[in-house]
């Protein structure tokens, strides 16, 4: 969709809007996955969440699997106001001048969940949606993906087996620069394209979440999985800011409630999935699973450490400082 296409959308719903002034505030919420995903259920529990805790005053229309803006255009869309609520990943911030978000990107910061929400539902997550402001975003909740994993054509158990293969990932200058650490050539693809380059061997491997592994089918064209838990991949769940700052204060403390709620449900959601996705690719037979002891997962660490350090520049230092003091963590 062009921006003009988009701009003639979000008139019509400000013409709406001030047309039927008294009828319930109507929330619409994109997002590129399926209505069964993790996220589109966890899109489903908000929908339910806000229109009882508002009395019906709120209305949320769900547009998932990009049936109303494609994964491309969705930001743009609801920055003219044409969609009021969106739950991209973490990945698509940086790009957009967000650079603080590059800091989910950094391989083994966590540990575990508890560690990620040490940060998502603390007062650094809060700092981080709270910068969206200045670029029309109002930022509401992270929801989890889950925790990446590497697959490949060959077993991946040591830094050294990573030499030379081609490793697809998200646009990122993090995971290209963790990519090299490993001594692998970094491969930017849509997701979309994975499968196909898997099979014809334009790239040899990747990472990413087990229940992606699963629903992609990539376990028909990838034989090793490492389970390494090395990075974490969440959504952000934003709105439109001058949407947002339009509605009544109590409005607002109630969709709040709401998305306190979800993201509980969101995150408990997107375990289960990965955790019953490892369990599909187990029994399907046709990918080796290995699962890095803790000796061979601190020898990844050491080999990509080094990253974090070079990436402190666009990160931002004071934040990547603060998020080590929380964790506790030890470059």
């Amino acid at each position: 969709m062009t921006s003009l296409k988009i701009a003639l959308a979000a008139g019509v719903l400000l013409v709406s809007g001030l047309a039927f002034a008294q009828n319930p505030i109507i929330i619409k919420f994109s997002f590129v996955t399926p209505a069964d995903s993790s996220k589109g259920m966890a899109a489903a529990y908000f929908k339910k969440q806000a229109e009882a805790k508002t009395g019906g005053r709120v209305k949320v229309e769900l547009y998932p699997n990009s049936t109303l803006f494609k994964d491309k255009e969705e930001l743009e869309a609801l920055n003219m106001g044409a969609v009021q609520m969106l739950a991209p990943t973490l990945g698509k911030f940086g790009p957009m001048g967000a650079r603080s978000f590059e800091l989910f990107d950094l391989p083994f910061l966590f540990n575990d969940y508890n560690d990620v929400h040490k940060i998502t539902e603390g007062p650094i997550g809060r700092q981080m949606l709270d910068s969206l402001g200045d670029k029309g975003i109002k930022g509401l909740a992270f929801w989890d993906s889950g925790f990446k994993q590497m697959n490949a054509n060959r077993p991946l158990k040591t830094p050294a087996d990573f030499r030379g293969l081609k490793m697809r990932i998200f646009s990122s200058k993090v995971l290209d620069a963790q990519m090299r650490a490993l001594g692998a050539n970094p491969q930017v693809l849509a997701a979309s394209e994975i499968y196909s380059a898997m099979q014809t061997g334009l790239v040899d491997g990747g990472e990413n979440v087990e229940a992606i592994f699963y629903k992609f089918k990539f376990y028909e064209v990838q034989p090793y999985l490492t389970i390494s838990n090395h990075g974490y991949t969440g959504y952000g769940v934003v709105v439109n800011k001058r949407f947002w700052d339009g509605l009544p204060a109590d409005v607002r403390t109630q969709l709040d409630s709401a998305m306190k709620a979800s993201t509980a449900y969101a995150n408990q959601l997107a375990l289960k999935e990965n955790q019953d996705g490892l369990a599909a690719v187990r029994k399907s037979g046709k990918t080796q699973i290995y699962e890095l002891t803790p000796a061979e997962r601190a020898t990844w660490k050491k080999a990509v450490i080094k990253v974090h350090a070079d990436s402190a520049g666009r990160i931002g230092a004071p934040l990547l400082q603060a998020t080590y003091k929380e964790l506790n963590f030890r470059p």
